[in-house]
């Protein structure tokens, strides 16, 4: 380690940070001014990286959860040789640029997750650290170890502040992930004011409750840095938290070490900063000998890699059945009807749950598709989600493939999240559907990065029954509707189920909801097996077609589409009826398939669900009416809840008429 070398590095990318949060008079300036020398360690010196191959499965993962100090990541990755030219940072929060407001996966090479709001960072890495363990148990061979390498984390007060941050921390200690090193950026400062004004716990003490080793050092001192990192990496048997006491903004003397030190309040002392750091009057400056000792670096680590890969290929001769596997990962394309043969067709006279059957779904969809995980928030007796035969995942059986988050809703979005980052593994997960709330901005942050996880959403609506307004979901399942990209599917028997769990295994640029019952439901013998499986696909279908001029168009989803088809039945020959299991998938197709489904010219359409109305307008028009349920629950049986609320083929009927 050239110790002389990394500090000017440090100094010149705090100089790059203050060049364009000044630049643009927006970001962060506190942690990469204040957490320089961290960084100077890890990308000059410890991560075991190849800029030139940003997804090398054995590569460290460094997640920035302190995503507000964006500037550091980048200042970092640009200097270690990532394809992140100097001209992406002087374009810092400009558009199109690779250097946006925060960490944006897929955004940035080198960027491992979307990061921003505090703790989830954590949480991510906490699944990464999961999936690392996972791989290693699956892939290591006795005489091959190909997967070996480490999740390091970087965060703040902020971070560990968060509800995320401690759910995710106590399950890391609890599960012994050895392969996670938390960096805390420990200054004293939050952004409104010193850090003792809202927080006097002992963080380290916390951990070490927790089941954490827990190292204290000046986050300034290079060797305090390096000897603590690799005794981190060295250590067995538990997670491992650096506590690094820094001042943050350091190097701007007139906001450092106070809260103003945080944001872009020291943006405006730029160039009496950049004297005192005694750098050029050049902006973004990167001196010819940093460049060329990073350059070395970069060799040495390119070496490595290199070395890595006869290890790798003398693997893959071995092991071809798994080198397939893991070089497919969670992005294997699926074979759409070879999975629906494997699904067993149920009969026109089963009533079930759906979430009954989709257990029934899931077990031979684990059994075609190894690198499908599941886990559940302490629920899996109730969301009946767990894979048969594929055990827990444990201190000591890492290849388990079903995950016990305990009541941590928070963290196992967040986990998940991590676990589909990396790539490897399909995560899914699954709640009751009232508790989606506690878990919403996981789900929407996958959303916007685009991951494939699969949620598995059980207890659905009012038909929960005697649990109450509390355990009700009257508002939320339209609510997780109008998230973009976030697919919410809500089968309406034990077929659609078949095809929403199809659905959400052959999604791969975005999240899947599964919206399932707790009551038990009949199937809809109105349409063939097939039809209906493939009806999810589409998003709407017509489940039952009129067999006179039509007349009426009846809409439904979920429990509720039994009573659509029951009314049809009664209202007579023109009436048509309409399964809408996925308003995303439906307003996803042509606008000819949408046509022949609701055709322009029958205007005369009901939609029902127990849930809110707001939604359906679209599908009915100004003239058409939504059943709908517009108030919290009530404490009763689900069957009496229903029919008070409305929910019934009697009251379609009256409706219509």
């Amino acid at each position: 380690m050239n110790k002389e070398l990394l500090q000017k590095a440090a100094t010149q990318a705090r100089g790059l940070a203050i060049d364009a949060v000044h630049a643009c008079s927006s970001g962060h300036l506190g942690l990469p001014l204040g957490a320089a020398e961290i960084g100077s360690v890890l990308f000059g010196d410890a991560l075991s990286l190849n800029p030139d191959e940003p997804r090398w499965v054995n590569r460290d993962r460094f997640i920035l959860s302190a995503g507000h100090g964006s500037m550091f990541i980048y200042s970092w990755l640009h200097l270690a040789g990532f394809d992140l030219p100097l001209e992406e940072l002087k374009n810092f929060r400009q558009l199109h640029s690779k250097t946006p407001g925060h960490p944006e996966y897929k955004e940035t090479p080198g960027v491992e997750c979307t990061t921003g709001p505090l703790g989830q960072g954590v949480g991510n890495g906490v699944g990464f650290a999961i999936s690392g363990k996972m791989a290693a148990a699956k892939y290591n061979t006795a005489e091959h170890k190909i997967i070996d390498n480490h999740i390091v984390v970087l965060a703040g007060d902020g971070c560990l502040q968060e509800g995320v941050a401690q759910e995710a921390s106590a399950l890391a200690g609890h599960l012994k992930l050895d392969n996670l090193i938390l960096f805390y950026d420990s200054n004293d400062v939050t952004l409104d004011a010193m850090a003792e004004k809202s927080q006097s716990e002992d963080t380290a003490a916390r951990y070490e409750a927790m089941g954490w080793d827990v190292a204290t050092i000046d986050g300034h001192d290079f060797d305090a840095i390096s000897k603590a990192y690799a005794a981190a990496k060295a250590a067995t048997g538990k997670p491992q938290l650096i506590v690094c006491k820094t001042e943050i903004g350091r190097g701007i003397p007139e906001v450092a070490g106070t809260s103003a030190g945080h944001g872009e309040g020291g943006a405006k002392y730029a160039e009496s900063a950049r004297k005192g750091l005694g750098l050029p009057e050049e902006t973004f400056y990167v001196s010819d000998e940093v460049r060329e000792y990073f350059a070395a670096k970069k060799a040495e680590r390119v070496s490595a890699y290199e070395a890595w890969l006869e290890t790798y290929s003398a693997w893959k001769s071995a092991n071809g059945e798994l080198a397939a596997q893991l070089e497919a990962g969670a992005s294997a394309p699926v074979d759409v009807d070879a999975l629906f043969a494997a699904i067993p067709v149920t009969g026109d006279d089963t009533k079930a749950a759906t979430r009954a059957s989709g257990s029934s779904v899931l077990q031979p969809i684990a059994k075609a598709r190894p690198e499908l995980i599941s886990g559940s928030a302490d629920l899996h007796g109730s969301t009946k989600n767990y894979i048969k035969d594929g055990g827990d995942f444990l201190p000591g059986n890492e290849t388990g493939r079903n995950l016990l988050f305990g009541i941590r809703e928070h963290a196992m979005g967040a986990l998940m999240n991590g676990i589909a980052y990396d790539g490897i593994f399909r995560a899914s997960g699954a709640t009751f559907m009232v508790f989606a709330d506690y878990c919403r901005p996981s789900i929407r942050l996958a959303a916007l990065a685009g991951l494939p996880t699969i949620y598995i959403f059980t207890h659905d609506s009012v038909g929960v029954g005697e649990d109450g307004p509390t355990h009700q979901p009257v508002e939320t399942v339209s609510g997780l509707r109008v998230i973009p990209n976030l697919d919410v599917i809500r089968p309406g028997d034990a077929e659609e189920t078949a095809g929403a769990f199809v659905a959400a295994m052959e999604r791969l640029d975005g999240p899947t909801m599964l919206s399932l019952t707790r009551q038990n439901i009949p199937n809809i013998g109105a349409a063939s097996a097939e039809e209906r499986r493939k009806g999810v696909l589409k998003g709407g279908y017509v489940i039952k077609k009129e067999t006179a001029e039509l007349e009426t168009i009846l809409i439904a989803t979920g429990s509720e589409l039994q009573h659509a088809v029951k009314a049809a039945d009664e209202l007579g020959a023109g009436t048509r009826v309409v399964s809408m299991p996925s308003m995303f998938r439906f307003d996803a197709q042509s606008d000819e398939y949408k046509e022949s489904v609701l055709p322009k010219a029958c205007t005369k359409r009901i939609a029902i669900e127990a849930g809110v109305s707001g939604l359906w307008y679209k599908y009915v028009g100004t003239e058409g009416k939504v059943i709908g349920i517009d108030r919290f629950g009530i404490s009763a049986p689900g069957d009496t809840v229903m029919e008070i609320l409305g929910m019934s083929a009697a009251n379609v009927v009256k409706v219509a008429k």
